[in-house]
């Protein structure tokens, strides 16, 4: 049966809405800012006034825990276990239950369905999933690693297969937010986040991995609260903290100036990139295709040169022109690569609308 797909994707300061036909064309877009950290039900509605009534929502939901390991369809029942998975997502749970609640406001009876960025990452195994921390504290507090960004590296993976055949995929989200996950025949095998999206990459304006014996060696002796040092992680770190900008724009072009803050910052951010893209092609046991997207993985020509500047010993190589001018989807492959690689468009409102479809048909 045709639907007509609304797809929900609620950030830290907007939602974005998609309206897809049968045919994932892009209908109408709509994005709505939140007010003081809420989305205003009717506001939302005024943004859906005079577009077709969709026949189903799809909702990005960043955390489905162990419990929710592929789309589901929402009720009482799911959203109770959504706000009880609240703990493990913070920053990040409220937005996309706040979401849910604001689209449903101007849309009441109509179907939805939850699409989890934790979803994709349920096919890692344990050998990659789990900390080596006390068995009590993993069993109690669910300690583990999730990994986020299904979503994307999901509908990467499959786009890339429409190109070519191919076993040992490493997709690069490289966003505001970034990850890298392993795919070995369309399913996750391992991600570089972990028990929360913090894990990982140098972000915008998240630190990725740190030593947490230092995070201890602050709290326990200077004056910084638990609190201080998690917002410090999450919003003061990251390219702001070595760069003073979070925007990579910025930072390429000051390093093309020679500034030596924005040089650094970017030696730091590539140095991350080139080991933990070596890191997933060993929990792969090689590496066939590299896949970049997302916001600085589409649009950041020097990224994906100087990240496949540093990986040839895997067989990464990209043409330079090619690689210079590339418009999402591409092929940017080097004429001596044994690793083919691609640039691919984020597109999570197809993914959900894709999980939709798989729920409701």
């Amino acid at each position: 049966m045709p639907m007509l797909i609304l797809t929900v994707n609620a950030g830290s300061s907007s939602l974005k809405l998609s309206l897809l036909d049968q045919g994932d064309n892009v209908v109408a877009r709509r994005e709505v800012e939140a007010v003081a950290g809420r989305f205003d039900a009717g506001t939302v509605t005024a943004a859906l006034t005079g577009l077709p009534a969709p026949d189903a929502v799809g909702h990005r939901v960043v955390h489905g825990g162990r419990e929710f390991v592929g789309p589901v369809r929402l009720d009482d029942h799911v959203e109770r276990r959504l706000r009880d998975l609240t703990d493990l997502a913070p920053l990040h749970q409220p937005k996309s239950l706040a979401g849910i609640e604001a689209v449903r406001s101007g849309l009441p009876g109509v179907p939805e369905v939850a699409c989890f960025d934790t979803a994709f990452h349920a096919t890692v195994p344990e050998a990659a999933a789990t900390y080596a921390v006390p068995a009590e504290w993993r069993q109690a507090y669910g300690l583990r690693r999730y990994g986020f960004h299904g979503l994307s590296h999901a509908y990467a993976a499959r786009r890339v297969a429409q190109f070519v055949r191919a076993p040992r995929l490493v997709v690069c989200h490289l966003g505001a937010g970034a990850s890298l996950c392993a795919v070995r025949d369309g399913r996750s095998v391992d991600t570089t986040m972990g028990f929360t999206p913090l894990e990982g990459l140098v972000m915008a304006t998240r630190s990725g991995d740190v030593d947490p014996g230092m995070l201890l060696w602050l709290a326990e002796r200077t004056e910084l609260t638990v609190a201080e040092i998690s917002h410090a992680l999450e919003y003061e770190s990251g390219l702001l903290a070595l760069a003073g900008t979070a925007d990579m724009r910025k930072v390429l072009a000051a390093a093309e100036r020679g500034e030596p803050r924005a040089a650094l910052a970017l030696d730091v951010y590539i140095h991350r990139l080139r080991s933990a893209v070596a890191a997933m092609a060993a929990s792969l046991g090689g590496l066939d295709v590299l896949v970049f997207t997302g916001g600085v993985g589409e649009h950041a020509a020097e990224v994906r040169r100087r990240a496949a500047a540093g990986l040839a010993f895997l067989g990464v190589a990209v043409d330079a022109g090619v690689n210079r001018d590339a418009v999402p989807d591409a092929e940017i492959t080097g004429r001596d690569a044994s690793v083919r690689t691609f640039v691919i468009a984020a597109r999570e409102d197809l993914e959900i609308a894709a999980g939709v479809r798989a729920v409701l048909a």
